[in-house]
């Protein structure tokens, strides 16, 4: 993604960067493998390729570059432009994978709807059963005007991005705050729940760290023994965490990518670039989003998240371009575009827990983002 870049054309490796005596302009890839700031305030990244490893020192001076440099985090991988001095680099560009200006903006040629959930979280004795009923009532045509009526009608996907259950185990302590203490029983009762969507509508589910699998990404979809019933349902599919689904295709369309990540990641760069952290944290789920995307990785720092390793290719790679990005996991729901990409993050339906309370959390819960897929347009739906 880097070397098509056309700052990055004439790439080279750290090992012939290291062994030129010259001082010349050079262009590199690699990893950042450690960070820190010398006693002058400017910012010293170590990079390294598969060749070795080098110093990158990025002046103040130069603002933009800076101030980019200044919410790099370890491990994720960007381009160097500057001139190489004495085995060190000074920076003139730092170049992110990025997403490119040219994505299109597509749009489907039917007024058809989509629906984002995540965060049900049946089981727990903060789940709002009574707002989630009102919801598939109105999702039934049972509620509302006859103008929201004939806007369901046009309702074709609903998408729920982990978090099905509340589950069992998850954290110490949280047997208290369970209604239902059976991991089986939490899915029977959400899948008695879901199944009151209209078939007419695709029901697309990927799994969260609160359900019965695996937490280490990537997760596969969740398992027949424990919600036998949801795969039982004709209209709905059940895939893996992260997701990658095309909606919407026709002869005369070419349909939408949908990238689903339930956010599992998040929690760590919330903490750990400043740019998040200062400017909202976790009552902005856009800003992590569109960090993600600069970098083009669900998951760039080793540590954020357990994965599973793949010796031919990391799944947490944003390769395909999506035209949507949606997640959830926070609690909060949030709606932007970043370069034609439409973010969502999903709200939940579950009060604030004691735990949240603790680390100042503020869930808003019961909020249902609404994308007419014909103008991109999207509405925010209370139910709480």
């Amino acid at each position: 993604m880097l070397r098509n870049r056309q700052e990055l054309q004439n790439t080279t490796s750290i090992s012939r960067v290291l062994n030129k005596t010259d001082k010349e302009s050079v262009a590199i890839v690699g990893l950042v493998s450690s960070i820190r700031e010398t006693k002058n305030k400017n910012i010293l990244l170590s990079i390294e390729d598969s060749t070795g490893k080098i110093n990158v020192l990025v002046n103040k001076n130069k603002a933009d570059v800076y101030n980019l440099t200044k919410n790099l985090v370890l491990d994720e991988v960007i381009g160097v432009v500057g001139v190489n001095t004495q085995k060190i680099i000074f920076a003139n560009n730092i170049i992110l994978p990025d997403i490119p200006f040219y994505k299109e903006l597509k749009k489907s040629p039917d007024e058809e709807y989509a629906i984002f959930l995540s965060d049900i979280h049946v089981g727990s004795t903060y789940f709002l059963e009574h707002e989630f009923n009102r919801f598939l009532d109105w999702l039934n045509c049972e509620v509302g005007t006859d103008k929201q009526k004939e806007l369901v009608s046009k309702i074709k996907y609903v998408f729920i991005v982990g978090d099905l259950v509340d589950g069992v185990g998850i954290y110490p302590g949280q047997d208290t705050e369970l209604t239902l203490k059976d991991i089986y029983k939490q899915y029977d009762v959400c899948a008695e729940l879901l199944k009151r969507i209209p078939e007419r509508i695709q029901v697309i589910i990927c799994p969260g760290n609160h359900d019965a699998l695996r937490i280490a990404e990537p997760q596969p979809p969740l398992p027949k023994e424990f919600c036998e019933k949801l795969y039982t349902l004709p209209n709905f599919t059940l895939v893996s965490n992260p997701a990658q689904v095309k909606i919407g295709k026709t002869e005369e369309f070419s349909g939408f990518d949908v990238l689903l990540y339930h956010g599992y990641s998040f929690d760590y760069y919330i903490s750990n670039v400043a740019e998040i952290r200062n400017n909202g944290g976790y009552d902005r789920a856009d800003l992590v989003m569109k960090f993600l995307l600069q970098r083009r990785h669900l998951s760039p720092t080793h540590t954020a998240t357990l994965y599973i390793p793949d010796h031919e290719e990391d799944p947490l790679i944003i390769n395909k371009i999506p035209d949507f990005f949606v997640t959830g996991h926070i609690h909060k729901t949030s709606v932007s575009n970043y370069r034609n990409i439409t973010m969502v993050c999903g709200s939940c339906w579950q009060a604030k827990t004691p735990f949240q309370e603790k680390v100042g959390h503020h869930p808003e819960p019961c909020k249902v983002p609404l994308v007419n897929l014909k103008t991109r347009d999207i509405k925010i739906l209370k139910f709480g």
